[in-house]
């Protein structure tokens, strides 16, 4: 029995083998997943450049077209309804049919569709409504255009391409993730991309810049066309409300209301800003309220802002299109001149459609006339085939055809067997011969505009931007950006600790002894007795080596810090003295600084923000036979050299202190200040307009256009208002002369004033909101034009001087007039002569007389002298003597 079942497996086991077959699924691999990635790439992810649609936009609007009949039908029907053209399910279809919406330009909306600002989604299809926008019926839409194919299951007839007269890709963006590839292609004005199609038709140049629905501020400088390797930074839009307060109104691209605050509220946790609380109250506009703690600059939060939050973001774009069935890479520029082609194209079509359909007109309604007013139609009364009708009304029309632009065929006789006998009756030749002739013209018309095709293509766009380009202004602001440097605007969330017996720093050594407030990004100086400098990075606990004498944050770049040294040489016992500035290291290297030897001593170390230069007094050891064991030295009379130098010698003898005598001033040259309008902000690079050279105390002038004036400190990381028309150094004793219109007498008043106060903002006109000032002059003797509105006042001319005194910055001022002004220009300033640089020329030069005489009363002393030596016989009797 057993033998009989072991046989049994056996021949089983063989017929297994004789049916096993090997496939191999490489080749099946292969062609599957091009098969996909090309359906991916063609039916899914990345749009058409001929009618700038994805498949699902262009099914989407296909059904709605059906649809339409004026009003509004829920999205769940029209969800449903394009399931019949796209073989997806119906949240794919929703979902994008809301991001179509929320581009406000193709869809018209009703309910609530979501908000692009906050980030809320839309309601749930069955409770929102739309219809096509205008704008979308006059353009994207032409059936006599329009290729036609059968949707995937064979039932219905769906477009190819949608006839889109427009650049619609570039004015709504489209964002896909294919397989093996990726589109990003950003939104651009509405405005901007008519007048681009415009210049391309005129074969001018133009260039083209994205612009977002949220506003904001953009840098395009790296955009390169859109295509790969580009970059657009994006800022939101920070104002400061007051010295407490920032507000945000605008957006980056991508980012919503949620998500910046998110980042804020990041940011301060980990102490990269300082902010005392954040409001949201967001509704139609953007408005996040940004409240700050005492003693935080406004200016400063903006910059940390953008560096560590949302509120600066940077997209990377990829223009990839589909055109002719494969995905291909191109600018922006040419997407536009693409398309700005294809759409000439189609308005050719669309002529020559109209041309045929009126000749076709013109055409059937001469054969009408001929008909009826030849009385053809009596012909037929004796035919009894329908073939002799058809004869018989042939020979009836052909002695006055001559003038027709076609042959006559047997469906134009059919045609006119049609007319109805009513119509034959109330036949008026009058109004056919009218009929007639207006379909010439219509016909000459459209003849003229194939001849000027392109002519008609510009009035075409010009058309379409007087319709509907109210309301599309570009929103984003195109600006460049100045880098901002992290360290300089970091909070400084962290407390830096320095043991000095162990050698240890760090912010977790709270028991040591506390050096500065620092930020965990920041890197740290260290100077050591030795002579040996190391920067490192802050962290809780780093060992630097014993012998510390000096610990602070280290600035990359920074020449105004000039440290002052004295040390004394390991291998000679010489002490030398050098300044220097510490620019740029390797991190964690130790630096010898006393002549590269590891036995020199610093004896003393000071570090000068401004390059401040001291007195210090020199102690010698009473040793052997020194006569001199104290004297000052100055640092001032250094110059200020690398690190790596030796310096200069102090003396060879042993130093026994080194002591601090008196502060003294900075060596370094004022620093040359720029203004750079197309950044919006203060540099040292040369760069925009040289406001002049800044000493510790020196100021800068700013003024606005609302009448709001400040004299404060230069800082690089400062901001400006929009508004800002006057920036410039500031001069105590120079007068600043304004004319304002006051909003509450609603007359004209000149003052001129001095600023008082510096480091606070004042107004200078009145406080009232229709208070207006019109000019704004800092020359020292300023002249002005006022032109009137009515001509028979004739024009006046202001000179500021005489016309008022210096008073106070809250006087209301002198009335100026108390008709309506046109505009004030200024003139030329009278020449001014500085009253101080006078009275020192005169002082100098009465000296300078006080000096000569002087010089001729010791002349003359002199030769008495001689005269009284000759009488007693100790001078020469060739010696002439000359009195004065």
């Amino acid at each position: 029995m057993e033998e009989n079942n072991n046989e049994n497996e056996q021949q089983i086991n063989e017929n297994h083998e004789q049916t096993e077959t090997l496939t191999k699924v490489t080749g099946m691999y292969k062609e599957w997943f091009l098969d996909y990635a090309s359906y991916v790439i063609l039916e899914r992810a990345v749009p058409a450049i001929e009618d700038g649609f994805k498949p699902v936009q262009r099914r989407i609007m296909h059904s709605m077209k059906d649809l339409d009949d004026g009003r509004y039908n829920k999205v769940a029907n029209i969800v449903g309804h394009t399931m019949q053209y796209h073989p997806h399910g119906d949240a794919s279809i929703g979902d994008a049919m809301v991001q179509m919406g929320q581009k406000e330009l193709l869809i018209d909306m009703q309910g609530n569709w979501g908000n692009i600002l906050t980030g809320d989604s839309a309601a749930a299809p069955r409770y929102i409504e739309a219809r096509l926008s205008k704008f979308a019926l006059d353009v994207v839409f032409n059936p006599k255009t329009t290729e036609w194919q059968l949707s995937y299951d064979g039932r219905k007839n769906e477009p190819v391409n949608l006839p889109v007269k427009f650049p619609l890709l570039l004015a709504q963006g489209a964002e896909g993730i294919a397989v093996g590839l990726s589109t990003k292609i950003l939104p651009h004005n509405f405005n901007e991309l008519i007048d681009a199609s415009i210049k391309h038709l005129q074969g001018k140049s133009f260039s083209l810049f994205p612009d977002f629905v949220t506003g904001g501020i953009a840098d395009i400088s790296n955009y390169n066309e859109g295509k790969r390797g580009g970059r657009v930074r994006i800022r939101a839009k920070i104002d400061v409300l007051d010295k407490k307060t920032l507000i945000i109104t605008e957006l980056p691209f991508g980012t919503t209301t949620s998500t910046l605050i998110d980042s804020v509220l990041k940011a301060n946790d980990k102490g990269k800003i300082k902010i005392k609380k954040i409001e949201d109250n967001t509704a139609a506009n953007v408005e996040i309220l940004v409240h700050l703690p005492p003693n935080v600059s406004p200016d400063k939060t903006i910059d940390a802002l953008y560096a560590f939050t949302s509120c600066e973001t940077s997209i990377s774009p990829l223009c990839c299109i589909i055109e002719d069935n494969k995905p291909i890479f191109i600018g922006v520029s040419e997407v536009l001149k693409r398309s700005t082609d294809h759409t000439v194209g189609l308005l050719k079509q669309e002529l020559e459609i109209q041309l045929h359909e009126l000749e076709e007109q013109w055409h059937f309604s001469s054969l009408e006339r001929i008909f009826i007013e030849n009385r053809i139609y009596h012909d037929i009364e004796e035919e009894e085939t329908w073939e002799g009708v058809i004869k018989a009304i042939d020979d009836g029309l052909q002695p006055h055809i001559k003038h027709l632009k076609r042959l006559i065929t047997e469906e134009d006789i059919v045609r006119l067997t049609e007319i109805r006998i009513k119509k034959i009756s109330k036949f008026d030749i009058d109004k056919a011969k009218q009929f007639i002739e207006s379909l010439e013209e219509k016909i000459a018309e459209v003849k003229h505009h194939l001849n000027n095709l392109i002519t008609y293509a510009i009035d075409y766009f010009k058309e379409l931007k007087t319709k509907y380009g109210k309301g599309k202004e570009r929103k984003t602001k195109l600006v460049t950006f100045d880098d901002i440097v992290a360290t300089k605007v970091v909070m400084r969330n962290e407390k830096l600790y320095v043991n000095r017996k162990e050698g240890f720093i760090g912010t977790s050594l709270k028991k040591d002894e506390f050096v500065c407030d620092c930020a965990d990004i920041d890197d740290i100086i260290i100077f050591k007795d030795n002579g040996s400098m190391l920067v490192t990075k802050v962290d809780s606990k780093v060992f630097v080596g014993k012998g510390i004498i000096y610990v602070a944050v280290f600035k990359k770049g920074d020449k105004r810090t000039i440290y002052n040294m004295i040390y004394k040489d390991g291998a000679s016992n010489i002490s030398y003295m050098k300044r220097f500035s510490v620019t740029g290291i390797t991190r964690d290297r130790e630096y010898l600084l006393g002549n590269n030897n590891e036995k020199s001593k610093v004896l003393y170390l000071t570090a000068n923000p401004n390059g401040e230069a001291e007195t210090v007094t020199i102690l010698l050891r009473a040793v052997g036979n020194i006569k001199k064991l104290k004297w000052d030295l100055s640092f001032a009379d250094l110059a200020i050299k690398g690190r790596g130098v030796r310096g200069n010698q102090v003396t060879k003898y042993a130093i026994k202190k080194v002591e601090f005598k008196e502060e003294g001033v900075s060596t370094l040259k004022p620093r040359k200040i720029w203004f750079d309008d197309t950044v919006q902000r203060l540099n040292v690079d040369e760069r925009g307009e040289m406001l002049g050279e800044f000493k510790a105390n020196d100021k800068i002038l700013i003024a606005t256009q609302a009448g709001k004036i400040k004299a404060v400190s230069p800082d690089l990381a400062m901001h400006f208002d929009d508004d800002t028309i006057l920036i410039e150094k500031w001069q105590p004793n120079k007068p600043i002369s304004a004319v304002y219109f006051d909003g509450e007498k609603e007359r004209y008043f000149v003052k001129r004033f001095l600023i008082e106060t510096t480091d606070k903002e004042e107004l200078f006109i009145s406080n009232h909101p229709k208070s207006k000032l019109q000019i704004i002059a800092t020359d020292y003797r300023p002249m002005a034009e006022v032109i009137f509105f009515k001509r028979s006042l004739n024009n006046i001319t202001i000179n500021f001087e005489e016309f008022i005194s210096i008073k106070g910055i809250k006087a209301l001022g002198n009335q100026l007039t108390t008709e309506k002004i046109r505009e004030i220009n200024l003139l030329d300033p009278l020449p001014y002569e500085d009253v101080e640089k006078e009275n020192v020329d005169d002082t100098a030069n009465n000296q300078s007389v006080l000096d000569v005489n002087e010089d001729k009363e010791n002349k003359k002393q002199e030769l008495l002298k001689k005269a009284i030596q000759k009488k007693k016989g100790n001078t020469n009797d060739d010696d002439q003597i000359k009195l004065f």
